[in-house]
């Protein structure tokens, strides 16, 4: 029995000796395994921040086609040098980001560069990217790794001559584009940088509320306001309080606008509507919080324009009496007689802002094509604001507006129907 007991031992020892000298012992495969786990619960975390990272720079919204596959591409964009037509960013090899690594990923958002090194067109907000840390490309980069594949072949970009000419972009780069990641600024709290992080690079709020130049460059002053590119849209200063500036804002006020997409001040519609379905509504609360501080500090600018309101001539009289006889028919029981609106139904044109804008595209377009506020969690059933371009002539949408523009204290420019039918007839 002691034998036994010692021959055991004996070829234990022999056998632990073996495994110990090909690599194996049962602490170093506990510790493979523990490390494998820690591997994947990492990279389960980068993805699951990656996806909100994609929510927030609405990666989505430009890489879906109408009714298409998220992510797949085939979102048409026309902006004055040509159409784009928005890549797949899924990891198909074949139409994908299959082949791309980390590194082709952040040449893209940092330096403007596609895989092969070939100069992106600045329909791609690489101008803003640029300020995306590395840390938040990687992260980015494998969530839409661990996106199904899907094989979708986009048509390609139809540029106008002289633009098609790939090598004006080194010229326009040199110009225009501005390469480095955002650098916090001295002096401000940590709170305030994460928010100009989300807004200038991120976000790329500049993209959408700027002037562009023919050359699809930014130009004046940072969101200071300016036309969307290949719409009849204008995207409001945030600087001026005759236009978005939020200064005056309560905090709280501006992160339910950002997050819901009404406020007791303002509702967003038309594309912004879209950007706050898409992407902000996903905002954590300190990133909605911190960007509220950022845009409440913004300085106060002039308006980007200034419409010339109306005297107060006998025919001008005439048509804004005209247009208030409209205005009881198709608009007072919403917005009341006196244009005070319902407090979260329906907003107020007394002392609006968006009515009296220099730019009158978007009250256009209101009352052209409706206007519905975004669907979020926090307000799944918007209402909403009926069409009328099949109800009211171009003539009589301009006297509605004029009278509107002019009614309760309000004071803007007379809107014309060449003006309409330009909206009507204009890009979607």
């Amino acid at each position: 029995m002691k034998r036994s007991v010692i021959s055991a031992a004996v070829v234990g020892l022999i056998l632990a000796v073996f495994l110990v000298s090909i690599g194996f012992s049962p602490v170093s495969e506990k510790s493979a395994v523990a490390k494998l786990e820690d591997n994947i619960v990492e990279q389960q975390v980068q993805q699951a921040r990656g996806a909100y990272l994609a929510h927030i720079g609405n990666c989505m919204g430009c890489h879906t086609g109408q009714n298409g596959q998220p992510y797949a591409g085939g979102h048409i964009l026309e902006t004055p040098i040509g159409t784009f037509i928005t890549p797949n960013i899924t990891p198909d090899q074949q139409t994908g980001i299959g082949l791309w690594n980390e590194e082709d990923f952040w040449r893209a958002l940092h330096e403007g560069k596609g895989r092969n090194g070939d100069l992106l067109y600045p329909a791609f907000p690489y101008t803003e990217y640029t300020r995306i840390t590395r840390e938040d490309s990687n992260a980015i980069f494998a969530y839409l790794q661990s996106l199904p594949s899907i094989q979708q072949q986009n048509p390609p970009n139809q540029i106008h001559f002289p633009f098609n000419f790939r090598p004006l972009i080194y010229i326009w780069r040199a110009l225009y584009f501005e390469q480095g990641i955002y650098q916090p600024e001295a002096g401000k709290s940590d709170e305030w940088n994460r928010g100009a992080y989300l807004v200038q690079g991120l976000g790329h709020c500049n993209a959408c509320h700027t002037t562009r130049n023919p050359l699809g460059a930014s130009q004046g002053e940072i969101l200071g306001g300016g036309q969307l590119m290949g719409s009849n849209w204008y995207a409001p200063s945030l600087t001026s309080l005759q236009e978005a500036s939020t200064s005056d804002w309560p905090i709280h006020e501006i992160v339910q606008l950002l997050t819901v997409g009404l406020s007791s001040r303002a509702i967003t519609t038309g594309p912004m509507a879209a950007v706050v379905s898409q992407s902000l509504q996903h905002l954590s609360k300190d990133d909605a919080h911190a960007m509220a501080v950022y845009l409440q500090s913004l300085p106060k600018t002039a308006p980007h324009s200034r419409g010339i309101a109306p005297e107060l001539t006998e025919e001008v009289d005439r048509q804004l009496q005209h247009g208030h006889k409209i205005y009881e028919t198709h608009c007072q029981d919403c917005h009341g007689s006196f244009g005070q609106g319902a407090p979260g139904a329906y907003p107020p044109l007394a002392g609006n802002r968006s009515v009296t804008l220099a730019s009158p595209i978007n009250v256009i377009r209101s009352i052209l094509y409706g206007g519905y506020a975004p669907v979020t969690a926090s307000n799944p059933r918007p209402y909403g604001m009926p069409p009328f371009a099949h109800i009211l002539n171009d003539e009589e949408i301009a006297l509605v507006l004029s009278y509107i523009r002019n009614a309760w204290g309000n004071r803007g420019s007379i809107i014309t129907s060449v003006q309409v039918d330009r909206s009507r007839k204009g890009a979607q």
